[in-house]
Order: structure tokens, then sequence, then C-alpha cells
């Protein structure tokens, strides 16, 4: 378990890159100090040529770890951008080699005459060209070395990362299961019971009978819809538009709602029930506690695969939710938040004195398209 904490954790970061580095270092001198003849220098003579050399050619070798770990990976490679990783590996080969090469000519011929005495300097003298080229032959070895363990470490931390994390939702998948349970409704009764309310009220009450089917409707896309790890994002605009038209109806004209959501997004994919909570809270400890003039305002724009929901709505003065049960709502959405879009999301809320704000950004998920699927150009339908 330490042993995975050393290797993981961010905790350990700073230790474990210095440790990889120092190991690198050793491994190079002791390996470029051997020669396959006794040549001049001695042996610790060489081991010390070469390891200051070693640091040398670190720079190289950084420059290429570490382009390749948190940009060649995170951002192509773990994106499906293949082609793009591709050029980007060989393009960084190639960069790396040529900063081997300069450092052999510009760097090492004076640290070797500052070091080595003159008549071991001048046995290490070669032209410029022959130089050029060992140093880029050199610097691409060791490149594609260093560079393929550094990509390896990235890629199983990730996947580790990514393993934990499944392991976590699967967890909290099953205590939330077992809570369904306790609380479980046969759903063909809970409809058919609210069928029955529908078709009673419908002549004597037609508020109550549009708020019943309201309520169904809801109902019916949690229980069949929501049990899915991932859903269209049409249908939570659906669900959300659903929710506030029945907070519409239970506050009558007193309530004035803003809604600007994207229309036709069934290209995309989100997790189910994620936003509600945040529209369900703006009601709860908003609208509901002000006695004049209620109002919300929900916006929601796409663009190239990146949502953005910012919900504003209006507080009563000096108001405090009750510490017991506020924000728990909004916690569990963040917690899902960081288990389900891991550096894919940002999340800004702000609680000032006459209005709370949220300001959502999340990557969604595209849908598998088929041959016969024709997305058509986003739309956007307001609702005032």
């Amino acid at each position: 378990m330490e042993t995975s904490q050393f290797i993981f954790s961010d905790k350990y970061r700073l230790k474990r890159h210095i440790l990889f580095w120092f190991s690198w270092w050793l491994f190079c001198s002791f390996l470029y100090s051997f020669t396959p003849a006794p040549l001049p220098p001695a042996f610790k003579a060489r081991l010390l040529i070469s390891s200051l050399e070693a640091v040398v050619f670190l720079v190289a070798h950084v420059f290429l770890s570490y382009s390749l770990m948190y940009f060649v990976v995170p951002k192509l490679l773990f994106r499906s951008r293949y082609l793009l990783t591709a050029l980007s590996v060989v393009i960084l080969f190639l960069l790396t080699g040529a900063i081997s090469g300069a450092l052999s000519i510009y760097f090492l011929p004076g640290l070797r005459q500052y070091i080595l005495p003159a008549e071991i300097n001048k046995a290490y003298r070669v032209p410029v060209k022959a130089a050029f080229y060992m140093a880029l032959l050199a610097g691409l070895r060791g490149a594609i070395t260093i560079g393929g363990l550094a990509a390896s470490i990235k890629i199983m931390k990730h996947w580790y990362i990514k393993e934990q994390r499944n392991m976590q939702l699967q967890k909290e998948n099953i205590q939330s299961q077992l809570q369904l349970l306790k609380a479980q409704v046969h759903p063909h009764f809970l409809f058919n019971t609210l069928n029955n309310i529908y078709s009673y009220t419908q002549n004597t009450s037609p508020v109550a009978s549009q708020l019943v089917m309201g309520l169904s409707g809801m109902l019916r896309c949690i229980l069949y819809e929501c049990n899915r790890p991932l859903i269209s994002l049409n249908k939570e605009l659906k669900m959300l538009q659903d929710f506030i038209l029945l907070e519409k109806i239970r506050y009558g004209n007193k309530l004035d709602v803003n809604i600007d959501v994207p229309k036709d997004v069934d290209e995309f994919e989100i997790a189910p029930l994620l936003l509600l909570p945040f529209v369900e809270n703006s009601f709860k400890h908003g609208a509901s506690q002000m006695i004049e003039q209620p109002w919300i305002s929900l916006s929601i724009t796409i663009d190239d695969g990146s949502m953005r929901l910012k919900l504003v709505n209006g507080k009563a003065e000096n108001y405090h939710a009750p510490t017991d049960s506020a924000g728990i709502g909004i916690q569990n959405v963040q917690r899902r938040l960081e288990l389900l879009y891991p550096n894919k999301h940002t999340l800004k809320i702000q609680d000032l004195e006459e209005v709370f704000i949220v300001d959502l950004t999340l990557e969604l998920e595209r849908k598998p398209l088929t041959t016969t699927q024709i997305v058509s150009p986003e739309k956007t339908v307001v609702y005032e």
C-alpha cells in the first residue's frame, strides 16, 4: 500500500520525480563510462566525464519526458487523437535529438576543456559534423528509452487512478441501491395510482391534473431512464424544464423564470440527474424564501462538446439555509462531478448577499454515431 501511494499519490510527486531523474542520471553515467576497449582516460576519469555529460543531456531528456507526460499523453492520446499523437511523438524525438546535438557542439567542448587535461581533451575532439551526428543518434537513442519509460508511467498511473475511481463508484452505487431498496415502491403501482389521480382531477381540478401528469413524467424518467451511466442530454434538459414547469404552476404568476437552453442536442450524453439538484436548490433556498418577486434565470450553452450552465436566482435578504440540511444536494453533485468528470469540469458557486450563482462548465460525452444518423445544427429555444 505504501509503495502504491508513493508511485501514484500527488503527496509524493516531488520526491518521486527527483528519484526518477537521479536513477536515470546514475544509469546513464555508468552506461557511457564503459568502453569496449581499454581506451584512455582511466575508468574513474571516464566515469566523472560521463556523469557530467549525463547531467548536461538531462536537459533534452527532461524536455521530452515532460512534453510526453503532460501534453501528448493526456491531451492527445487519452482523447483518441492518434494521428496527432504519432506526429507529436516524432517531432518531439527529432527536437530532442537536435537539442542533444546543440549541447554536444556548443556546451560540452567547453566543459571538457575546463575539466580534462589537454592530452585527454585532444582525444575527445571530433569534427563538428561528426559530433552533431553522433549526438543526434545518441540523443534519439536515449530519448526513445526515457520517453517511452516516462509515457508508460503516465499511462499506468492514469489507468490505476481510473480503476480506483471505478471501484469507488461501484461501492457508492451499491450503497445507493441499498438505500433505494429500503424505500422501493413498485413502479406499476405508483404509475397506476398517479393515473387514477390524474383521471379524477382532470375535470375537477385542471391545475392538479397538470401537476400529476408532470410528476408522473419525471418519475417515469427517473425510474426507467436514469439507471444507466449516461443518458441523452435532451432527456436531462427535458427533466429540468418539466421540474421548472411544475414549480411555475405552484407559484402561479408570482415567479419570474427565464430559461435559455439548447435544442436538439441528442448527440451528447451526460450522467443522469446531474443538473437537477442545482435547479432544485435554487427553488428551495431561493425563490421559496422570497416574499416578493422571486426570480430564477437559467442559461445552458454548448460549444464544441463543452457545456456551460449558469444558474442565477434571487434570495431573501440575510437568508441562510438551515445548517442541518443546507448544501447536501450540492455536496452530492460535487462528489459525483469529481468521480465522473475528473479534470473535465469546473464548478464555481457564489453565495452573495442578494443572489446565488452557479457556474458549471462540463466536457460532455458524444454518442457513437451510426451511418444513418444525421446531426442537425444546434438551435436554441428561449422560454419566458
